[in-house]
Order: structure tokens, then C-alpha cells, then sequence
């Protein structure tokens, strides 16, 4: 170790002032905005499907102008690289089948991700009421079989609890909780060997 230097202490190279912001559009004053803002696109693209909205969104963090980002995003629309309406056909799918959410729950998240009101509806509407109810059954056998032995009201406040989190209707709640708990189809699920779906 050199004299005079403390243990765990490294030398840093002095700030000259002139570094780069990290990620913004400034970072390289000659860059031209609209190649920054496409390559800043392009990446998240890549990574993972977005919406208009979160490119956007994106865009204007990294100090992208508001008319090089119209003109990029407007572009990747034409080019079908951006299509708000499949990326909302995704996200509800994702959603329904691996989170189970349903509903509310799914309007929610398309409106957090920037959907507008009818993509939502229209993505939302692809998922059939038979959908709905097999998700929605699957999700109640699984909590159901994991309280064996707690009582019945407990069973039930937490099944509905999970059920309403995720966006069912209350009727929906009501006839499945009551037909799986109450009539024993739980029961028969756990015999049958059929409820871990």
C-alpha cells in the first residue's frame, strides 16, 4: 500500500465537470434526438413489449423533445413495432392466466400501463365468461386445499378475499365459494386429484 493512503480508500480520477448525465438524450450534445430516442425505443422494445404511453413516458425522463418523440413513436406504429391493442391482448392474457386477475383488476393494470378506456374494453372482452369461472375456480381449489383443518368461516372470508383482490364479481364470488366450500365440491376436487390446475 502506498504511504499515506488509508485502507479501502481508492483514488478518484478528479471531475473535470464535463461527464455526461447517464441515459439522457444531452448525453452526447452532437447525437442527433430522434436517433437517440429510437435506439432508446428500439432497446425497451427488445427487452419487453410496451405501450405507447410508457415509450413515451421513457422518452421524456431521458429528455427526449415532445415532437422527436411523437415523430419516433408515430414511426414504430407504422413499422408495427408498437400496437397499443396486441400489447393490451397481452396483458390480459398474462394477467388472467398467470395472475388470475379478472375485471377491475384488469382495467387497473391496462390503465396504469397507459391503454386507453376502449383497448381496455376490447382486450378485456376477448376473455369469455366460461374463462372467467375456470380461473376463477382454479384460484379457489388452491386456496381452499391450503387450509385444511381452519374453520369454515375463516375458509370462506379468505377464499372471497382472494377472489375479490383479483377483480371477480361478487355474484361470482358468492355461487363459488358457497358451491366449493358449502357443497362440498372442494371435497371432491381433493380426491379426485383434480383441483392443483
Amino acid at each position: 500500500m502506498a504511504a499515506g493512503r488509508r485502507p479501502g480508500v481508492s483514488r478518484q480520477p478528479r471531475d473535470t465537470g464535463d461527464r455526461p448525465t447517464v441515459g439522457s438524450a444531452a448525453a452526447k450534445p452532437e447525437a442527433d434526438p430522434e436517433s437517440v430516442a429510437r435506439n432508446i425505443g428500439l432497446r425497451l422494445l427488445t427487452a419487453a413489449p410496451r405501450s405507447r404511453r410508457q415509450l413515451a413516458d421513457a422518452f421524456e425522463r431521458r429528455g427526449v423533445p415532445s415532437d422527436v418523440a411523437e415523430r419516433v413513436l408515430d414511426r414504430f406504429i407504422e413499422v408495427g413495432l408498437l400496437d397499443d391493442a396486441e400489447y393490451a391482448r397481452l396483458v390480459v392474457h398474462s394477467q388472467h392466466v398467470d395472475r388470475g386477475l379478472s375485471g377491475r383488476a384488469l382495467r387497473f393494470e391496462l390503465r396504469k400501463r397507459g391503454i386507453d378506456g376502449e383497448l381496455a374494453e376490447a382486450a378485456i372482452g376477448n376473455l369469455t365468461d366460461d374463462d372467467v369461472e375456470a380461473r376463477a375456480r382454479a384460484l379457489l381449489a388452491r386456496k381452499l386445499a391450503s387450509m385444511a383443518g381452519v374453520d369454515r368461516d375463516t375458509r370462506v372470508r379468505r377464499a372471497s378475499g382472494l377472489l375479490a383482490r383479483k377483480g371477480y364479481s361478487p355474484s361470482l364470488i358468492a355461487r363459488l365459494v358457497r358451491e366449493m366450500v358449502d357443497d362440498g365440491t372442494l371435497q371432491d376436487l381433493t380426491e379426485a386429484g383434480s383441483w392443483d390446475v
